[in-house]
């Protein structure tokens, strides 16, 4: 399918690994263009070369910590800059509340910018440059907000707090054409998880290829319908899907990509 991507412009918040990666691969076979958003430079310019390989029309790597003070204005700025405009953002980064409940205040404020103010803030950001053009806003939380565990509360918490968010921007902006849509993933095969693969393969002395989801079943209960973690392109389509003019119907939405996670 056509997704009617070409010489589109999109800036991808945590777009230098795992889903957002991905995602701006899925962008690139479609012709668009893009700016890939990381902390680490090496990381961001390696992005955007893959990137233009695969077929993006321009693609930018740049480094920018979006959850300081400040940090995600400068980025989208900098990005609508760099492209001349912004057709659609994503946002597909913050991992820091995977802690306790029971974890000290500042871990909890670390967690919070990292997990919410960094999608909140940089949403906020694009929106003067997606009024412009009636652009799309796609953010991800969990499906660990519909079934929170207590060893990760924080994280579910700030989450369920971006799926909030992204419901209040669909039914506030889209009166100004403005889409917004929050992704649910349920685990996913990332960097850390391919990693753990290998190291379960090596201590249990199972084969690679069917490691990881042997432990995630019999000693984690892990309960899916697919037996198996998700993998980042999957991921990313879904994303790009959203971001194109082929959701054109779609906002204010929810949705789950978790393999069919019982919860």
């Amino acid at each position: 399918m056509d997704l009617r991507m070409r010489d589109k412009r999109y800036v991808l918040i945590g777009g230098t690994a795992g889903m957002g990666s991905a995602t701006g691969q899925v962008l690139a076979g479609e012709g668009a263009s893009m700016v890939l958003i990381g902390r680490d430079e090496s990381k961001a310019q390696d992005a955007a070369r893959a990137a233009e390989e695969s077929g993006a029309t321009k693609a930018y790597g740049i480094a920018r910590d979006v959850s300081a003070p400040g940090g995600a204005r400068e980025a989208v700025d900098t990005a609508a800059e760099l492209l001349g405009g912004i057709d659609g953002l994503a946002v597909t980064m913050g991992t820091e509340g995977m802690v306790p409940v029971e974890s000290s205040d500042d871990v909890w404020t670390s967690a919070f910018r990292d997990v919410l103010l960094a999608t909140t803030r940089s949403v906020e950001a694009a929106l003067p440059h997606l009024k412009k053009t009636r652009g799309t806003v796609v953010t991800t939380a969990a499906y660990s907000i519909r079934s929170p565990e207590i060893a990760r509360l924080p994280y579910a918490s700030l989450k369920g707090g971006v799926a909030v968010f992204t419901k209040g921007i669909a039914k506030t902006y889209g009166k100004d054409g403005i889409r917004a849509n929050c992704v649910c993933p349920g685990a996913v095969e990332t960097a850390p998880l391919a990693a753990l693969r290998v190291q379960l393969a090596e201590q249990r002395g199972y084969p690679v290829e069917t490691a990881l989801e042997r432990v995630m079943v019999e000693e984690w209960g892990f309960d899916a319908a697919l037996g198996r973690p998700g993998k980042p392109e999957e991921i990313g389509e879904l994303i790009a899907f959203l971001l194109s003019p082929r959701a054109g119907y779609l906002t204010g939405s929810l949705i789950n990509i978790d393999g069919g996670t019982n919860f």
